[in-house]
């Protein structure tokens, strides 16, 4: 029997999850859109496939539209609430985790770092140009055999006179191939006050020309193609006393920079699951399976509806944590790591699930769902894994500190 057809409800229909966001906020969220429909969506799965992204060419337009740095204020940044922050990186990331990630290790880390921690001549030297998107920067932190463990870094700045030396490396850093500075976090000989313990954790902005850095890529990367990821070695790199981040001091430095770039993510990764429900409703609408479309089938509704009420959920969560963000309490940084962990997870299974109904289509770059997929494996990762935020959660609520048991 044929049924007639009626309407069909967009994702953020279902729950009217729009409402929740004041009309100048979603005007916003469409400027990006638009601008990201018309210079990057067609090209995304060629770039995912060649393994690579036009960093700079991008982060100029970036720059032109005002996301880069865009919720910091000065400086040429544009001074913007966390929720327009936190709607810019859903489109971003509806596009493709890469484009995200590119704005995020600029803005949350990279320029957030010298904005928060720097001096005034680094402020002025660097921040009007990463916003504009002359600059890119990058952000040191993770280190080949540390990972989760910041604690453990071997990378060393010791005194020269009146000037740093800084030796070491760092691993899995977005960016780097391609930046013009970089904030890059080393264990001292100074003394941690709060510790007693010798090693106090220091940053530096280190230009990339600076002799001694080397900067080299990654490569064979199966996630996250869209993007250009490197290491850092540096190898009796010279500083001036300049160049350290003068209130910075211990590891609050780097990790504020991190609960920074995770805010990014809690709202960005709705933005692939979207996408990926957008897709998979055009798709089975379209193809026809047994004289029918496959949007009729009983087991495709399931599918999308489960879908439907992931989406609506971590989309309403990023919103809460959004306005938390921007009230005067402020977020914490377990209620971020609460974020992240059930976003990341929700929005990678929403994509994994919803490929099943593109058959073998659904693996080739045509369609996004399966390269959301793949890249939330490494969100899910980075700015601390999975574990990670289980761990912290599980502080907050026993009191009871268990990553070293």
């Amino acid at each position: 029997m044929t049924q007639s057809k009626g309407r069909t409800l967009a994702p953020d229909e279902i729950l009217a999850v729009d409402q929740i966001f004041d009309q100048d906020d979603l005007d916003w969220a469409g400027v990006v859109r638009g601008w990201l429909d018309e210079n990057v969506r067609e090209q995304i799965g060629d770039w995912y496939l060649e393994g690579t992204i036009p960093a700079r060419e991008l982060a100029e337009g970036l720059g032109e539209l005002g996301v880069l740095g865009m919720h910091l204020a000065g400086y040429g940044c544009a001074g913007s609430t966390a929720t327009q922050y936190g709607l810019a990186c859903r489109e971003l990331e509806a596009v493709d985790s890469g484009l995200r990630s590119l704005v995020s290790v600029q803005g949350s880390l990279a320029m957030f770092s010298i904005h928060h921690w720097g001096s005034e001549e680094q402020k002025e030297e660097w921040l009007p140009r990463m916003a504009a998107g002359r600059a890119i920067g990058c952000f040191g932190l993770t280190e080949p055999d540390v990972g989760s463990d910041p604690a453990g870094m071997k990378t060393r700045a010791t005194r020269d006179g009146s000037d740093w030396i800084l030796n070491g490396a760092k691993m899995w850093i977005t960016n780097s191939p391609v930046s013009d500075v970089m904030v890059v976090w080393a264990k001292t000989d100074e003394v941690n006050e709060k510790t007693g313990e010798k090693g106090l954790v220091r940053g530096f902005v280190v230009p990339t020309d600076t002799p001694g850095v080397e900067v080299p890529e990654v490569k064979r990367k199966i996630s996250l193609r869209a993007s250009i990821t490197g290491e850092i070695v540096l190898d009796n790199v010279r500083l001036p006393e300049s160049a350290m981040l003068p209130k910075a001091s211990g590891l609050k430095g780097p990790l504020s920079a991190l609960s920074e770039a995770r805010f990014g993510i809690v709202f960005g990764v709705t933005g692939a699951a979207r996408d990926a429900l957008e897709e998979a409703l055009r798709y089975t609408d379209t193809r026809i399976q047994f004289d029918r479309p496959l949007s009729s089938f009983q087991i495709s509704q399931q599918k999308l509806a489960k879908a439907f009420g992931q989406y609506s959920s971590i989309t309403l969560t990023a919103a809460h944590i959004g306005r938390l963000k921007d009230s005067s309490a402020g977020v914490r940084p377990e209620q971020i790591s609460l974020g992240k962990m059930v976003n990341v997870d929700t929005a990678m299974n929403v994509c994994r699930d919803l490929r099943a109904l593109f058959g073998g289509s659904g693996i080739t770059s045509e369609y996004s769902p399966l390269r959301h997929a793949v890249n939330l494996e490494t969100v899910l990762t980075y700015e601390g894994t999975h574990e990670v935020h289980q761990l912290t959660l599980g502080r907050a609520m026993t009191g009871i500190f268990g990553f070293a048991n």
